[in-house]
């Protein structure tokens, strides 16, 4: 038996969690692991308070990332005793997650720990970061450079915009933060963010376009926030658009695109491949300051999960939430 945040909707209606799980209910796969950290990602939140249709079937743990030890392989890629780490592909939507203290997963989702990280390192960074990641380096796919101007990050103070700026600001670019929380801005300015600014600015239907001002963008939020986002970016810009806080719509039209001929990137981190995934984390590891990760992650216990779920979607938490799901 094994404690896991335990996902049901029946008769009773839609329900998180904390429970007691056999092990031979764990899903299928060729690897079994030992969590030691998962995270509470903007999904984990929309599976665990049911305000979002993510979760496929039931009953579900959900958990979008975690690390850990393996147990058990049937892979030659892993032995028991390897420290891996899962970002994404499906699981704690469809299969099975990492809000438990015990998974089993296919090989191919998995990674080696990265060199570099602890397991909880590595979750401090986890989903949010690894995202992140992914969005800077298609920025820097297009040749963007810290002298091309001001970079704007959008969802400043959630886990993907919080590490955003940090390795924006690694690199030498001019950060601008875009956020709700305005009595976030000394935390945002210690991350590396040179000005910050209402979302109120950017989060109202606005014109197709607008006076250029951002040589690139990273945004986690979506809807007119994009749209607004895509209108300010100047000619040959880019745009890495990664998250759907404010909404899936994209109430903008082809003028940005055409007339200044910018670039909008779609960041999926679900289902990289893993040659990929590697090089991010090797990119992280050059660019993450482990004091930082102590700035943007604070840690709480498994049966905590559910309620911190709900301060999430409240807006009410800022950076990265490391669940240590043995405590």
């Amino acid at each position: 038996m094994f404690k896991a945040i335990l996902v049901n909707k029946d008769d009773q209606g839609y329900r998180a969690e904390l429970a007691q799980v056999d092990e031979a209910s764990l899903p299928e796969g060729e690897v079994k692991v030992k969590v030691l950290y998962s995270t509470l990602n903007y999904k984990d939140g929309l599976a665990i308070t049911g305000k979002g249709p993510v979760v496929r079937s039931f009953p579900m743990v959900p958990g979008i990332d975690f690390a850990g030890e393996v147990v058990e392989s049937t892979s030659p890629d892993f032995k028991a005793g390897d420290m891996v780490l899962l970002n994404g592909w499906g699981v704690g939507e469809n299969h099975w997650g990492g809000l438990s203290q015990m998974a089993r997963v296919k090989a191919e989702w998995l990674i080696p720990l990265p060199k570099g990280f602890t397991a909880k390192q590595a979750l401090a960074i986890g989903t949010a970061g690894y995202t992140a990641m992914l969005c800077v380096m298609a920025l820097q796919s297009h040749g963007l450079k810290p002298s091309d101007g001001e970079v704007l990050v959008t969802g400043a103070a959630g886990g993907v915009g919080s590490f955003a700026i940090a390795l924006l600001s690694k690199l030498g670019f001019k950060v601008v933060a875009s956020t709700g929380r305005l009595s976030e801005t000394a935390y945002l300015n210690q991350l590396g963010a040179a000005e910050v600014i209402d979302r109120a600015a950017l989060s109202a239907p606005g014109k197709p376009l607008a006076k250029e001002r951002w040589a690139a963008v990273v945004d986690s939020v979506g809807s007119h926030t994009l749209a607004n986002a895509c209108a300010q970016t100047k000619s040959d810009g880019a745009v890495a658009a990664c998250g759907l806080a404010q909404g899936m719509d994209f109430p903008s039209t082809v003028a940005p695109f055409i007339l200044r001929g910018i670039t909008l990137y779609g960041i999926n981190s679900v289902t990289v491949p893993r040659a990929k995934r590697i090089a991010a984390y090797e990119q992280l590891s050059k660019l993450v300051d482990l004091k930082t990760l102590d700035e943007i992650s604070h840690e709480i216990n498994l049966a905590d999960a559910v309620q911190y779920a709900e301060k999430l979607m409240a807006g009410d938490l800022r950076g990265r939430v490391i669940v240590n799901v043995n405590q």
